[in-house]
């Protein structure tokens, strides 16, 4: 009997299909190995050895390893194609105590590739092992060292991380920008035109005055885009110049985990976890190709199969002149593997729920687009001559663009994107010196806009592009931030709460290198020589630890904690006089006195707060008559009796909004979810299920005339029923 070995059920239920009754496949359910949980688990005085245990959620696995080991006649370790799975296929090495175990490898699980990786197989690559060993230890070492240094100076339950540090800075920096960012006016003018005694128009901008080109910002207000109407009041307007001309759109190539996270994200709405765990399944059913890569590259079967199956449904001419090859641009990527692409291309529909069945169209589609001819538009740019002789000011010119595709190629398959604009542009047949009629001359204001905050496709594009993490690294990284409260996840976008721009401000002043984006990137790099054998991993990790706990110990000795969590207030203590303090707490910042611990008096920042200190009178306690206060936690603001814990009255806080239940006239509510997010419901539930995730407001749509909502984080009004918003 022959064993073969994977991490989980779902991938050895098809390769068990594969192989047939020679084989038995059984799972490790992942990690059989890993460093304890309660210690930092690696000997600093023995070249950083790594001390390995086996969790208790394993320990059942191994033993039915051991006993199946035992009656095999070969082993086969048939853990992924990365890193991990190679440390994986490891340690099941080490935990079983097996002494014949072969590694085999593979991008897909079909019956081809799982034949050939059986004909082939090799020892464990010890130099793999090394690379995920390092990361795992480098890691550890600033996790299990720093994060203590946090719950000293800032609050318990904090957590720092190599590259978790990372993302959060580019999220607070960004944000930030958006802060700094001031608006500047500028305005257009715009010319409805249209072929002299046709009604079928087109739009053309203002775009040079006396031969000069009006730049973006040039008309500042709205004084000056009267100044140019008026001027042209009665100016004719004439063709003086035509250029058409065939422009190309080449189609992407295929994916690779960042951008089918960033791409599934954008088209379908996943988040990254979501995609993953799609993308996942849909590998262990042998429908994909490995879903964490870097690498753009695919198979020649894969390309022939391409070529034939848009051969035989769009037909030859959709068929480039020869096979397209991209290359990949992420750097240190591992070119050894292959871009994410369907193991079958002749195979559109799978059995599946909807959101399987969408991920995998979104594949597939990638992939054969790849493979297909560009698309090709017709683009006329149009210059048109404004003149009035009336006027002082001279000459004005304007400028139309109009698009028509000639050959929609990879479209075909692949469609529009999301951002693009679907309806073409068409421009009527024009010649030089033709004379065309007005039809709308209007002006219309615009804003600058500040930089866009980060989604999560966006992040990992960002951190990719910086050679920060690799594939396997960007789910649990994003997770780690929003789990640990240093970011949340508002309408798509990632946003840092107060505690993540706190621990962010103290890692970049204190220990730079932590959170440098060039140190980040020289680590990833340095892991990428362990793996391909020219550094050893110890000298890697010694290089980064030794001066860094040197420095962590001098931080740990000269950074106080008050300078960081307290500031002063110009607020007194109702009780004993003292200055408040403003104190940062597990909930955010609060006002505290400074007498503590002989006076231990604490009220919630109000400032803070969405409703004047005078909404929150709190009046006297029903159960002992003291007066109540207002307090801050978990789950909000609330008023309890001064007299606790002998008496522990509470009493909801209730926060209505300024306008009414546009349903039946009650008042709107402020409530939470169990999960802790804010909504706004009608106080008449279950009767009225009105709700709205951000806070109505007095003014009504201009395009609806419903219920517009402020988003205070985002700084947008939105409609509660169209697509309307506004800064």
């Amino acid at each position: 009997m022959n064993l073969v070995i994977v991490e989980s059920p779902a991938k050895g239920r098809t390769i068990k299909n594969i192989l047939g009754d020679d084989f038995k496949v059984l799972a490790s359910f992942g990690h059989v190995r890993d460093l304890p949980k309660k210690e930092l688990g690696i000997d600093l005085k023995k070249d950083f050895q790594p001390k390995y245990v086996i969790p208790a959620k394993a320990r059942k696995t191994i033993k039915l390893l051991k006993d199946e080991i035992t009656r095999a006649d070969k082993i086969y370790l048939a853990t992924d194609y990365d890193r991990e799975g190679e440390a994986i296929a490891w340690h099941i090495l080490q935990a079983t105590g097996a002494k014949k175990g072969q590694r085999i490898t593979f991008h897909e699980i079909t019956k081809p590739a799982i034949l050939a990786a059986m004909k082939n197989p090799r020892q464990i690559d010890f130099h793999l092992v090394d690379a995920q060993q390092a990361r795992r230890v480098l890691d550890r070492l600033v996790g299990y060292k720093l994060s203590p240094f946090l719950w000293q100076k800032v609050a318990q339950g904090l957590s720092a991380g190599r590259v978790q540090s990372v993302a959060v800075r580019l999220i607070v920096e960004r944000e930030r920008e958006i802060r700094q960012f001031t608006p500047q006016e500028y305005w257009q003018i715009g010319a409805e035109l249209a072929k002299k005694g046709e009604s079928k128009t087109f739009k053309a901008i203002l775009a040079e005055k006396n031969g000069q080109k009006i730049e973006k910002l040039a008309i500042k207000d709205q004084k000056q885009a009267q100044e140019i109407l008026n001027d042209l009041k009665g100016a004719s307007y004439q063709v003086r110049n035509l250029e058409v001309e065939t422009k190309a759109r080449w189609p992407q190539p295929p994916f690779t985990t960042s951008t089918l996270q960033q791409e599934a994200g954008r088209r379908l709405g996943f988040s990254a976890k979501q995609t993953m765990r799609i993308a996942q399944g849909l590998y262990e059913d042998g429908l994909i190709t490995y879903m964490r890569t870097d690498s753009v590259q695919v198979s020649s079967l894969a390309i022939t199969q391409a070529q034939k199956v848009i051969s035989q449904n769009f037909g030859r001419q959709y068929l480039p002149s020869k096979p397209r090859f991209f290359k990949t641009r992420v750097l240190h990527s591992q070119e050894a593997h292959e871009a994410i692409r369907p193991t079958d291309l002749s195979r559109q529909e799978i059995l599946g729920e909807g959101e399987r069945q969408k991920l995998y169209n979104l594949i597939w589609k990638r992939m054969l687009a790849s493979q297909m001819k560009e698309a090709l538009f017709e683009e006329t740019r149009v210059d048109i001559a404004a003149k009035n002789p009336a006027s002082p000011a001279g000459g004005y010119g304007f400028r139309a663009i109009g698009s028509k595709m000639q050959f929609d190629g990879f479209l075909k398959v692949y469609g529009y994107q999301d951002d693009e604009n679907e309806s073409e542009k068409t421009i009527p047949k024009l010649s030089v010196k033709e004379m065309l009629d007005l039809k709308k001359l209007e002006k219309a204001q615009s804003f600058t806009e500040p930089p866009s905050r980060y989604s999560e496709g966006t992040l990992v594009r960002e951190l990719e592009k910086r050679g920060i993490g690799r594939p396997s690294t960007y789910v649990p990284t994003l997770a780690t931030i929003i789990d640990r409260g240093y970011v949340e996840k508002i309408q798509g976008k990632l946003l840092p709460k107060e505690i993540g721009e706190i621990v962010n401000d103290l890692l970049v002043k204190h220990f730079p290198q932590v959170v440098d984006y060039q140190f980040t990137y020289k680590m990833e790099a340095e892991l990428d020589e362990i793996a391909e054998g020219r550094l050893k991993w110890q000298k890697v990790i010694g290089e980064f630890y030794e001066p860094f706990a040197k420095d962590l110990v001098r931080k740990t000795q000269e950074v106080s904690k008050k300078e960081i969590t307290e500031e002063e207030s110009d607020k007194n203590c109702p009780k004993c006089g003292q200055k408040l303090k403003i104190k940062l707490g597990r909930y955010g910042k609060f006002l505290a006195c400074s007498g503590f611990p002989d006076c231990k008096h604490t009220e919630p920042l109000l400032e803070k707060m969405a409703m004047p200190p005078s909404q929150l009178s709190g009046g006297k306690c029903p159960k002992c008559a003291k007066k109540l206060i207002v307090k801050e936690g978990k789950f909000g603001t609330f008023l309890a009796c001064e007299g606790y814990p002998g008496c522990k009255f509470t009493k909801n806080i209730e926060i209505a909004a300024k306008v009414p239940c546009p349903t039946c006239g009650n008042k709107l509510l402020r409530k939470r979810t169990r999960k802790g997010r804010i909504f706004w419901g009608c106080a008449n539930y279950p009767t009225c299920k009105t709700a709205y995730w951000d806070e109505p407001q007095e003014k009504t749509c201009p395009k609806c005339k419903s219920v517009l909502t402020l988003n205070s984080k985002l700084k947008i009004l939105k409609c509660s029923q169209c697509d309307y918003r506004s800064k």
